[in-house]
């Protein structure tokens, strides 16, 4: 029995938020137990050994960083070189002097490391990296190309959330096969596929990703309301939409309160994302709906140029129609000089259109689309603020 005072697997050990992207952020409490089976789980998964340094770029508000860059190689007798943050004119200089094994970080603080790569290569390569890892947001399939390329290590993609401690899907280390576009294979969890009834679906058809087991957590705060929508027949329902492969692979194909319904037609902004992407002058993109008075909504879509490079939205345009169909073409192409993102370095999507002015503030949906200033050219939208995950 422990002694009094002592924490145990059923005490909560950390409250955290949800990001509130597409709904009000929900209270989430974090037990002993969730912790401890995640940290090992996650190292588990990355073989970390007592001879890993994590260097931890990741704030320590956020569940990304408390558990794959903190508590992970802890777990496994390893050592963590704790940065004041993630600062990417920095961030070579620290490999060099702290000689980390790996580091861990959302998306668009790789495409920073790459940005300032250019008189660092030899740096990053001597550096040793053992593999990168990345989560909390989909990875670009040209990011991934250009991390690995600029390391010489694996990247590794995970798939996580606040309410299962973080990791619940990872692609895992040579040998074994990593999979493009997928966020790998369940690790510690049970994870399956349901469609709107509740019911597994087989690989290859979309459903809402749901899952179950140690690291999920017991239930909200103070929110049967939110429990009753989450919760179906032992199944915590993540909101994300994806399907498996036969290998059991999952592919995650956008979160579904984030779906573009224009006229009928669903269109996910990850696939508009990734087409916009894989344009050489485009080096952020995030994809959104406008309000559209006779369609519901509208596909737009805010991007920020590679350094130096000019964007011209009808080149863009039929630079997209080569690989979308017609009606996932964004109708508007916003060009920024930075897009919004939050403190942990997260792409803002819910809300977007307003921010920039495309829609009054108190314009209900499906209503009318404002003008709106054109922001190229223009100061960049900013966002107060974007929770954990």
């Amino acid at each position: 029995m422990p002694a009094p005072g002592c924490p145990t697997a059923e005490d909560v050990a950390l409250v955290l938020h949800t990001s509130g992207t597409t709904s009000r952020p929900k209270i989430v409490p974090l037990r002993q137990r969730h912790l401890a089976r995640s940290a090992a789980g996650i190292a588990g998964s990355l073989a970390l050994t007592p001879g890993d340094r994590s260097l931890q770029v990741m704030p320590l508000f956020h569940i990304h960083g408390l558990l794959a860059g903190l508590l992970a190689p802890l777990s496994a007798g390893g050592a963590v070189a704790c940065t004041e943050g993630f600062d990417a004119f920095r961030f070579f200089a620290q490999l060099e002097a702290l000689k980390p094994s790996y580091y861990t970080a959302v998306p668009t603080m790789h495409q920073m490391v790459i940005s300032r790569s250019a008189r660092h290569r030899d740096a990053a390569r001597s550096a040793g990296l053992r593999f990168v890892r990345s989560s909390s947001a989909s990875l670009p399939a040209p990011v991934l190309h250009e991390l690995g390329e600029l390391f010489g290590a694996p990247v590794v993609e995970a798939y996580g959330m606040t309410e299962a401690t973080h990791q619940m899907c990872a692609n895992p280390l040579p040998p074994a096969v990593a999979k493009p576009r997928s966020v790998g294979v369940p690790t510690g969890i049970e994870m399956a596929v349901l469609d709107d009834r509740n019911r597994p679906l087989p690989p290859g058809e979309r459903g809402e990703v749901s899952i179950k087991g140690p690291t999920v957590i017991d239930g909200y705060e103070n929110n049967p309301e939110a429990d009753a929508a989450a919760f179906t027949d032992g199944w915590f329902r993540t909101g994300d939409e994806g399907y498996v492969d036969a290998d059991g692979y999952l592919f995650l194909t956008g979160r579904l309160k984030e779906q573009i319904n224009r006229g009928g037609e669903k269109v996910s902004p990850l696939e508009v994302d990734e087409a916009l992407l894989g344009h050489p002058s485009v080096a952020q993109a995030v994809t959104f709906a406008v309000p559209h008075p006779k369609l519901g909504e509208e596909v737009a879509a805010a991007v920020a140029a590679a350094g130096g490079r000019r964007i011209d939205e009808r080149e863009l345009r039929r630079f997209l129609s080569q690989s979308l169909a017609a009606f996932k073409v964004p109708r508007r192409i916003l060009v920024l000089d930075e897009l919004p993102k939050g403190p942990t370095g997260k792409l803002q999507r819910i809300g977007l259109a307003e921010r920039l002015g495309l829609i009054p503030a108190d314009d209900p949906p499906g209503g009318p689309v404002a003008e709106g200033p054109r922001p190229s050219g223009a100061p960049p939208a900013r966002s107060r603020r974007d929770a954990p995950p």
